[in-house]
């Protein structure tokens, strides 16, 4: 009898629109007085890095707005802002480029 194999295979995700794809930093496990903190206790870091980006904004006339992002730039953003989505075993932020409050440099 054969076994099942379950063959890997790699999900990319593409945000459309006027989307982003932002994958949070991880959060801190000790305070600065070097106190453990337990996984109930963190917050969660509302910094994260672009990880990719739709086709943007649809305009009046029908062309493409640019975005102001681009892929690789470190943002901070609302601690509400976007929708969590788990694409093999990583956690990644959808949300729009208007949720995004400052670039980190």
């Amino acid at each position: 009898m054969a076994a099942a194999t379950k063959s890997a295979t790699k999900i990319r995700l593409q945000p459309l629109g006027e989307r982003i794809v932002v994958q949070r930093e991880e959060s801190e496990t000790t305070t600065a007085g070097g106190i453990v903190l337990p996984d109930s206790a963190k917050e969660k870091p509302a910094r994260g890095t672009v990880v990719a980006l739709g086709t943007g904004k649809l305009l009046d006339d029908g062309s493409r707005a640019d975005f102001q992002l681009a892929a690789g730039d470190r943002v901070l953003f609302s601690s509400y802002a976007g929708e969590t989505v788990e694409v093999d075993d990583t956690e990644y932020l959808l949300m729009r480029e208007d949720d995004v409050l400052a670039v980190i440099e």
